[in-house]
């Protein structure tokens, strides 16, 4: 297996050296298709530090992170303990953070959060795991955290430091405007970093506003570390982390001056990079037609121009006189993206009947197509599709929805109370939900417990009705609604459940009984709680295992995107335009979801509804099409076929 440092980019991108190819960058890199890849890296260089350590008759201390990030490093390392005889006698772990104050029961403790994920399943000695204690009075404090430096120091120093990254840059809870002399401390924490958690604690109401972190020269004094960060969401912190000046601004820019740091990313999370994001301006490219309209598209954003007015100079002048020589002029250059941006709009999203549609984004035949609309949740139908889904009824397919989860743990408790006494005061005690033991058990639910499955099945229905309210709205048919409560969501927290085969025979088996011409998904990973992810992945695996049947021949897959991200222009293979009048009737279903009004419980980084933030999405795709020369329309929904 390569090690970190060996593995390349995957990219259409060639230059002189490595040099001219990351000439913009300033901390180390590499880049992964996947989180998961990358995550198996990092475990055997961490399994490889340990045995080596073992060899010598030494301790291995290593730093270790909580948060999504390293969850899939630490599941590789258990693996390798109990498959491989992976030992963890000689280590010592020191923890970079803890919220403060927190008990180490709370299950949103880092406490817990190690125990969970690493240290209840290897054979480290209890003795040698060091986490900051949130229980500390704050009188003792200042020495508590003197201590933990010293604690460091007499165990020999941090061999390894695994970090992740936050949006506002923070290492540990290093905040900006952290001095490089940092030291372990208590922190105040900023406004972002508990926006960000807010989805685990049901609410930012209820994150600490302080916690106790390691500080930057404590970070800065180990001999390896490697940083880890994944999705579209910290493309942008990682774009000025490697790329900008070192600033207290941006805490983790310290680590330019680290001379043993790595930073492991995957795809999504290194789209902002020079190399990635414009490649033209670094070097010689491949070019092919995914980055040919990338390039166009970036040209007219950059000169304020339409396609058409772009001219030699324009080309010349930014880094593409390579891409000129070889298409011969800006005419001919600028025709050709016209017509590919041309061709991908469309109001027959199903395909229009009884015409040519070799420059058609979907197919004319059949004219009646079967389509499953998978939805990840009880609205991402309506939220990144409604339109298009309005559309494709009314022009006669025969259409699915099929929602993947129950979506129980977006109900909040004082919804799901109001309908249990409504419930109680309408039914009695006829129905199955016993209301009163519901109303008994939210009135005195404590902190961070479980619901029941009582209170989880009350959750479950009350998005499924306002699923079906959405969908009778836009026109479908009750028994064309499909729920399949798939199980790996159906833990009663926000932590799920891995992808298992039963979640991937339930999709199968929905697709095998359709047989569809189309289907769309979800296409969008930067869903806070990575539901959206688990849920495609059991698309792909279900479509791959059914791929050997004959009708998934004519099957095509679309990938759409959801309340947090829209595809770029260049990535766009069909653009449904929206009269205003379908702009309002999306709205309007949206809203029958009403648990999820108001009060968004997962909204990820932007506090908007989701009913504005799909409306003002969509309204800016068409706006950019019009800035392209293309025609004006009130709103676009966006999709990307993909080859499965």
């Amino acid at each position: 297996m390569k090690s970190a440092l060996e593995i390349k980019p995957d990219i259409s991108y060639k230059s002189a050296g490595k040099f001219e190819e990351t000439r913009f960058e300033k901390i180390h890199n590499e880049i992964f298709k996947s989180s998961a890849e990358a995550s198996i890296i990092v475990a055997q260089e961490i399994a490889q530090l340990i045995r080596s350590k073992q060899e010598k008759g030494k301790s291995c201390v290593l730093g270790l992170a909580t948060g999504s990030s390293p969850v899939k490093v630490y599941e590789e390392l258990v693996r390798m303990h109990k498959e491989e005889g992976l030992s963890f006698s000689n280590v010592i772990t020191f923890n970079l953070d803890e919220y403060y104050p927190m008990s180490k029961e709370n299950n949103q403790s880092y406490h817990y959060f190690m125990h969970q994920h690493l240290f209840n399943h290897i054979d480290i000695n209890p003795d040698n795991v060091n986490i900051p204690d949130g229980t500390v009075s704050i009188d003792e404090l200042n020495q508590y955290c003197i201590d933990y430096e010293m604690n460091i120091k007499q165990a020999g120093g941090l061999d390894f430091q695994l970090l992740g990254i936050g949006r506002t840059g923070h290492v540990g809870f290093n905040e900006p405007g952290s001095h490089i002399n940092s030291g372990t401390r208590i922190i105040t924490l900023d406004h972002i970093t508990r926006v960000d958690a807010s989805s685990d604690f049901n609410g930012i109401d209820n994150v600490p506003k302080r916690a106790i972190t390691m500080g930057v020269s404590t970070i800065m004094r180990s001999k390896r570390i490697v940083l880890m960060a994944w999705g579209q969401n910290k493309a942008d912190i990682i774009k000025r982390t490697v790329q900008g000046d070192i600033s207290s601004e941006v805490p983790a820019t310290f680590l330019q001056n680290h001379p043993n740091a790595t930073f492991v990313l995957d795809q999504s999370a290194a789209v902002e990079l020079t190399r990635f994001k414009t490649p033209w301006l670094v070097g010689e490219c491949i070019w092919t037609q995914e980055l040919k309209s990338k390039a166009i598209v970036w040209l007219c954003q950059k000169t304020k121009q339409s396609i058409l007015k772009l001219t030699d100079r324009d080309y010349n002048n930014n880094g593409m006189s390579d891409l000129l020589a070889q298409e011969g002029s800006a005419y001919d250059l600028n025709i050709n993206m016209f017509n590919v941006l041309q061709h991908t709009i469309t109001g027959w999203p199903g395909g229009k009947p009884n015409t040519d549609d070799s420059h058609r984004p979907e197919r004319a035949n059949p004219a009646k197509k079967r389509v499953i609309l998978f939805s990840p949740h009880p609205d991402d139908d309506v939220i990144s599709m409604g339109g298009t889904f309005s559309k494709l009824i009314k022009q006669g397919h025969d259409v699915h929805v099929v929602y993947q989860t129950s979506g129980n743990i977006a109900v909040t408790d004082d919804e799901a109370l109001k309908f249990a006494e409504v419930g109680s005061d309408f039914i009695g005690s006829g129905s199955d939900i016993d209301f009163k033991s519901v109303i008994k058990f939210l009135n005195n639910k404590s902190e961070n417990q479980i619901d029941s499955l009582e209170v989880r099945k009350l959750k479950g229905l009350i998005r499924r009705r306002e699923s079906y309210a959405a969908t009778r709205y836009i026109g479908l048919k009750d028994e064309n609604t499909h729920f399949l409560d798939l199980p790996f969501y159906e833990t009663g927290q926000v932590k799920k459940n891995p992808l298992g085969p039963e979640d991937i025979a339930i999709v199968k088996d929905i697709i095998a009984k359709i047989k569809p011409h189309q289907v769309f998904a979800a296409g969008d990973l930067a869903d806070p709680h990575g539901t959206h992810e688990v849920c495609l992945n059991a698309i792909f695996a279900a479509m791959a295992a059914l791929k050997p049947e004959k009708y998934m021949d004519d099957c095509w897959l679309w990938l759409y995107r959801g309340a947090w991200h829209e595809w770029d222009i260049h990535e766009i293979d069909m653009a449904v335009p929206l009269s205003p009048s379908e702009v309002l009737l999306k709205r309007h279903a949206i809203l029958y979801h009403q648990s999820q009004k108001d009060r968004v419980m997962f909204q990820g980084n932007d506090s908007r509804e989701f009913w504005v933030r799909a409306e003002d999405r969509n309204k800016n795709t068409a706006v950019l099409y019009d800035d392209l020369g293309l025609a004006e329309y009130e709103a676009i929904e966006a999709f990307k076929r993909f080859d499965y």
